[in-house]
């Protein structure tokens, strides 16, 4: 078996067995991931795989790639967690394998392998593969993208050193096809970040045309074609209202602010610091000036990965909407640079400087400090009350959740992670060094998902899951009442609407109901609910009130 195949099967495996390990243990978080579940769970009851919907309406916010994933995934396994996460699992398998060969293809087999090692070993980047949101397949698709267009460029322009056999004409239809996959998946952002990624490394180029106007126009059709598998089924299908709404929705997005999420100028930048420990670290280095890559198709790549990184990050810190996942395309490049700088080290062209050493200490410090503390704070959560203002969240507390102490395992297993780091590099074993930090970090993920995701969601939503849940079986309708959700569509089976009338929160109310009616609210927003004389208080939990129409 060649050294590649091996690797990538190792590195699939691997990859596959940890995105895959506690997918399905804890209840998908409102709003994003029960909300794109509860989308293709109607895609099944309703067998429209060109519409997407929500509450059995059409929903222009998404289009339907990663629906149909999820679908698909659904309807081998059956509704739930592990199948909403599992696509998202796949593509993270994917992703290291493609990453690893890309690296290798470039620059060498150690490369390669400490590119995946820093995507696999960061916060984020490994959390990601482990939910069920659009971004994972999103950014692959994008990354895809700009990959095919470089060795489109590469081709065209005569660069030398990587074997290139097929015509520049099918790598750039692979650019605009996977361009338009990411179309497919999120929406037209796909094609700006590639485009915007373009037109800077055009203006470095010094406006000198890299690619022609047909070329362009090439790559923009093979996108177009792509995207018409659901546009053009859809507006055959349908008309054009609901492309209309999707595009106003999306320019939308960028324009103001999205669901209240609302954030300092800059957000993503702290989010990318501390998010993507330990690989942000060393990304930063690479920033400045360093040693030369040895050939020319080597540095072509570190900068167009700095100038992918760059573009993605102004661009959503100008977005009104301030939302973690906004900035996750920048793990591509943040994940190069770093294995850029860590092979240098392994190399001896780079020392690990006492400012590295640091940020390594501080933000993995606020990871063990966070995760051995907790446990034991929470234990006693009652003392805690004091420091919050908000009536709900001190109800949250109330929660039967408990913490045995065992829980701060991980905070210390990632202590001794970067102590046995630390031991390895100044005995300059960077082939023990780099897999037991960024290794580490990965079980360390794992405990703490295993140990805190089920007891914090504990506190914060499974009291109204629970409630929903249990009235999966009983035909009524059942709404929330005073703050957003999507937890009552998919907890409690919601089955396709007979009555439009449904749909009127007064005929909930007040009208002549053919099922029970359920109100679900929080604890601050009981106010309007109690005048009503229809309604009679069920119970409440840890900050939630459930009511029924009794009238």
């Amino acid at each position: 078996m060649g050294q590649k195949l091996k690797y990538s099967l190792l590195i699939a495996g691997i990859s596959g067995l940890f995105f895959t390990l506690f997918l399905g243990g804890v209840h998908l978080f409102d709003w994003d991931e029960i909300n794109f579940a509860e989308i293709s769970r109607e895609m099944l009851l309703t067998r429209d795989y060109t519409r997407v919907y929500i509450n059995f309406q059409p929903f222009w916010e998404k289009p339907p790639l990663f629906f149909w994933l999820q679908a698909l995934a659904m309807a081998g396994m059956g509704v739930g967690e592990f199948a909403a996460r599992f696509p998202n699992a796949v593509c993270g398998a994917v992703t290291l394998v493609v990453i690893y060969r890309i690296g290798r293809q470039f620059f060498s087999h150690r490369f390669g392998l400490l590119w995946a090692g820093a995507y696999f070993g960061s916060v984020l980047p490994f959390l990601y593969f482990k939910s069920g949101i659009i971004d994972p397949w999103f950014n692959l698709f994008i990354f895809l993208g700009l990959y095919h267009f470089l060795l489109f460029h590469w081709k065209k322009n005569g660069y030398e050193g990587i074997p290139l056999r097929k015509s520049y004409w099918t790598y750039l239809f692979w650019a605009g096809f996977f361009t338009g996959m990411g179309i497919l998946t999120k929406g037209q952002v796909a094609y700006l970040i590639v485009c915007l990624t373009l037109g800077v490394y055009w203006i470095y180029q010094r406006f000198r045309f890299y690619v022609n106007i047909p070329q362009f126009l090439f790559f923009t059709l093979a996108a177009t074609l792509v995207t018409l598998i659901w546009y053009g089924t859809e507006t055959l299908k349908n008309g054009t209202w609901f492309i209309e709404a999707f595009n106003r929705y999306q320019y939308r997005l960028f324009s103001t602010h999205d669901a209240g999420h609302k954030g300092f100028p800059g957000y993503h930048f702290a989010v990318l610091l501390v998010g993507c420990f330990p690989a942000s670290i060393f990304a930063i280095r690479a920033f400045f000036a360093q040693p030369a890559e040895e050939t020319d198709q080597q540095n072509d790549f570190r900068r167009w990965m700095k100038f992918l990184f760059w573009v993605v990050l102004i661009l959503f810190s100008i977005v009104q909407s301030k939302i973690v996942h906004y900035s996750s395309m920048c793990y591509f490049p943040l994940t190069f640079l770093a294995a850029l700088v860590m092979d240098k080290i392994t190399g001896n062209k780079l020392a690990l400087s006492r400012w590295m050493k640091f940020g390594l200490w501080m933000i993995g410090g606020v990871y063990m400090a966070a995760t051995i503390i907790l446990p034991f704070a929470a234990r006693n959560a009652e003392r805690w009350k004091f420091l919050i203002k908000d009536p709900f969240g001190k109800a949250n507390l109330d929660a039967a959740v408990h913490w045995t102490g065992w829980e701060a395992a991980a905070g210390f297993l990632l202590l001794a992670a970067v102590l046995v780091f630390f031991r390895y590099a100044r005995k300059n074993n960077w082939r023990t060094a780099w897999p037991a930090l960024f290794g580490g970090t990965a079980v360390f993920i794992m405990l703490t998902l295993a140990g805190f995701i089920g007891r914090i969601e504990g506190y914060s939503q499974r009291a109204a899951i629970e409630f929903f849940t249990a009235k999966a079986d009983e035909d009524c309708y059942i709404i929330t009442k005073g703050y957003k959700s999507y937890a009552h569509l998919f907890y409690a089976r919601k089955r396709p609407v007979s009555d439009a009338r449904s749909y009127d929160e007064n005929w909930l109310f007040t009208g002549k109901t053919d099922k029970p009616v359920y109100v679900v609210t929080k604890i601050n927003k009981t106010a309007e609910l109690e005048k009503m004389p229809g309604l009679k208080e069920i119970g409440r939990k840890n900050g939630f009130v459930f009511y029924q129409r009794i009238d």
